[in-house]
C-alpha cells in the first residue's frame, strides 16, 4: 500500500507535467500568432541606394518584430525581369511580400495572382493601375516632388527661361507623376518659364546626355533640367558637359544616393529631392505584420521629402536625408 508521502510525490509530477505542457502549448500557439515572420522584399531594382536605404528599413523594423526578411530584385528596373522573380517568390509562400512594382499594368495581374495564392502584398515606392487587392501603398509625394522641383529651379534660375524634363519610361507610377508635378508647375508658373517637353532615358544614362545634347542643339538658351531619376539626371549632366554647356545649364536631380550626392557636391547637379526610404520599408514592415495578426491597416501612406542644396549637404538635415550604400 502507498504510503500518503508517496501519493503526494505522484500527484506533484502529474501537476508539473501538466503544467509544462500547457506552458508548451501556449508557447507554441504564441509562436503561431505571431505572423509575418516570413517576409520578401521585391526592390525595383538591385544595387540602387534608393532600394537598398529601403531595405535598411524592412530588415530594422523586421528585426523589432520578430519577423525574417529576404530581398531579391531584378538587375535592371524591368517588369520583364521583376515578373519571373515575383512568381518564384509566390511559389515560395511567403506570408507576405513588399514590392516595389516595375510597371502599373504589366506587374497588376502578376500581384493579383499572389493575392489569390494567399500571400499579403504591400505596395511599397511604386503601385500599379488597380491596387485594391493590396494590404496598403506606400510611397512618397511625387506629385509635390515634381512641383518642388520647379521650386527649385524658381530659386537657381530666378530670370525664367526654358526648362525640360526627362524621366524613366511611361508606366511608372512615381517617375509619371513626378514628370506631371514639375510640368504642371511650369503650366502654373504664368508664362515666365516655358516647358519645352518631356523625353524619357529608358533608365539608361547613354540615352539621357544624347536627349541632353540634341535639345541643347535645338534650344540652346535651355535653362533647367529636372531629371526625375538617378539615370536620367547623371546623362544629363554628361550631356550639358559634352556640348559645352557647363555652367549654363540647372540640373535638379531627383533621389540622394552616393552617386548623386557626389554629383551635388561636384556642381553637376544643383538641387537634390531626396524620398524617405527607410520610413517607407518601415512603414511597409509594419503594415504586414499588423494584416497578418488580424489588426487594422492604413490602406495608403504618404512620406515626405527634403530639398537637398551644396548649402545643406553637409547639415544635419543634408545627411540624414541622404541614402545608404549598405545597412
Amino acid at each position: 500500500m502507498e504510503s500518503i508521502r508517496t501519493r503526494s510525490k505522484k500527484a506533484l509530477a502529474v501537476v508539473s507535467t501538466i503544467g509544462l505542457a500547457a506552458a508548451m502549448t501556449v508557447a507554441t500557439a504564441t509562436g503561431a500568432s505571431a505572423k509575418g515572420e516570413n517576409i520578401v522584399f521585391i526592390q525595383g531594382v538591385k544595387g540602387d541606394g534608393f532600394y537598398i536605404t529601403m531595405e535598411c528599413g524592412v530588415k530594422a523594423e523586421a528585426k523589432k518584430l520578430g519577423a525574417t526578411v529576404k530581398t531579391v530584385g531584378p538587375a535592371k528596373f524591368d517588369a520583364t525581369l521583376q515578373k519571373p522573380i515575383l512568381d518564384s517568390v509566390i511559389a515560395s509562400k511567403p506570408d507576405a511580400i513588399l514590392i516595389a512594382p516595375n510597371d502599373v499594368n504589366a506587374m497588376q495581374r502578376p500581384l493579383e495572382a499572389a493575392k489569390k495564392a494567399g500571400v499579403e502584398v504591400v505596395l511599397v515606392d511604386t503601385t500599379v493601375k488597380d491596387p485594391k487587392f493590396a494590404v496598403s501603398e506606400i510611397s512618397s509625394d511625387n506629385l509635390g516632388g515634381g512641383k518642388e522641383a520647379f521650386k527649385a529651379v524658381q530659386q537657381l534660375v530666378p530670370g525664367g527661361g526654358k526648362v525640360m524634363g526627362i524621366g524613366v519610361k511611361p508606366g511608372i507610377s512615381t517617375t509619371d507623376a513626378r514628370d506631371k508635378g514639375f510640368k504642371d508647375a511650369v503650366a502654373a508658373s504664368g508664362g515666365k518659364y516655358t516647358f519645352v517637353g518631356q523625353e524619357y532615358s529608358q533608365n539608361e544614362p547613354a540615352i539621357a546626355a544624347q536627349i541632353t545634347t540634341a535639345a541643347l542643339a535645338k534650344n540652346p538658351d535651355l535653362k533647367a533640367i529636372f531629371a526625375s531619376n538617378l539615370f536620367s539626371a547623371q546623362g544629363a549632366a554628361t550631356g550639358i558637359k559634352q556640348a559645352g554647356k557647363s555652367g549654363q545649364v540647372v540640373v535638379i536631380g531627383f533621389d540622394a544616393g552616393p552617386d548623386q550626392i557626389k554629383a551635388l557636391k561636384d556642381g553637376t547637379v544643383q538641387a537634390l529631392i531626396a524620398q524617405q526610404p527607410y520610413q517607407i520599408g518601415v512603414d511597409g514592415v509594419k503594415q504586414a505584420v499588423a494584416k497578418l495578426n488580424g489588426k487594422p491597416t492604413k490602406k495608403k501612406i504618404t512620406t515626405g521629402f527634403t530639398i537637398i542644396t551644396p548649402a545643406t549637404v553637409d547639415s544635419a538635415a543634408g545627411k540624414a536625408a541622404a541614402y545608404r550604400s549598405t545597412c
